[in-house]
């Protein structure tokens, strides 16, 4: 499929340019030039500088660091506590099932943001705060998910076969149905990753987040907006990063979907 190939291949231009990018540039992300302020794209600043003459390029490569890393981790997060919660309520069923899924309607029912200031006031700004405030809710569509699965594959009859010899539960559900439940959970944390990307971005972005003079794509989006007219590579970059890594990531989910979902190979 092209757009997967396109997808991978972008993927795998950003992390190895994430992993090996800020050592291609002799300037450290936050040194400071203020001899060199916004200095347009050119041989020596490959990106250009911002207000004080750090070096775009290298900070756009250590915001990947940290944005690909807060994407992939809380997706992880995300998919171990939906497979792990969607699967029990799945496979009890009854009362117990029922609580669990109204637990999971009124956890989507609280404001996200409200639970980004709260956690911003008590723990501070973040990497942590933003992993908290992300999978805090982030895993309920992962458990309603996985409970949709669980839910049509412990009708088949090598359940029943399970249980007649007198498989416990957990051997049931971690060996029986979570494998064969894996296709649209990996697809569906894959579509979770850009989302993650884009939560961090948009808080850092609003001051919530990774705090200057930590390099992050939301943080230099943030510098960028004021200085846009002017200076547009400031805001140019940053904007092409989250914007690829979002798509790439969205066509590499859509395509796994297609793929693992044996409804839609029909």
């Amino acid at each position: 499929m092209p757009k997967a190939r396109f997808a991978l291949t972008t993927l795998f231009l950003l992390f190895f340019l994430a992993l090996i990018g800020p050592l291609l540039s002799p300037y450290s992300y936050s040194d400071i030039h203020l001899e060199l302020k916004n200095t347009p794209p050119c041989p020596q600043f490959w990106f250009g500088t911002d207000e004080l003459g750090r070096d775009m390029f290298t900070r756009i490569w250590w915001g990947a660091r940290i944005s690909l890393f807060i994407g992939i981790t809380a997706a992880t997060i995300d998919m171990m506590i939906g497979m792990l919660w969607g699967s029990i309520a799945a496979y009890a069923g009854g009362k117990t099932e029922e609580l669990m899924m109204r637990i999971c309607d009124v956890l989507h029912a609280i404001p996200y943001l409200l639970v980004v200031i709260l956690l911003t006031v008590i723990r501070g700004s973040g990497i942590t705060t933003i992993l908290l405030a992300m999978t805090l809710t982030g895993w309920i569509n992962m458990a309603r998910i996985c409970r949709s699965q669980i839910l049509q594959l412990k009708q088949n009859d090598y359940v029943a076969a399970a249980r007649a010899i007198g498989a416990s539960s957990t051997r049931i559900i971690f060996r029986h149905l979570l494998p064969n439940a894996m296709g649209p959970i990996i697809a569906a944390m894959t579509l979770t990753i850009p989302t993650a990307i884009f939560t961090e971005a948009f808080l850092s972005f609003l001051g919530l987040g990774i705090q200057a003079p930590a390099a992050s794509w939301g943080v230099m989006l943030n510098d960028g907006v004021s200085a846009m007219r002017y200076y547009p590579w400031r805001l140019f970059f940053p904007a092409m990063m989250i914007t690829l890594t979002m798509l790439s990531f969205n066509l590499l989910g859509n395509a796994l979907r297609d793929s693992l979902d044996p409804r839609l190979q029909r």
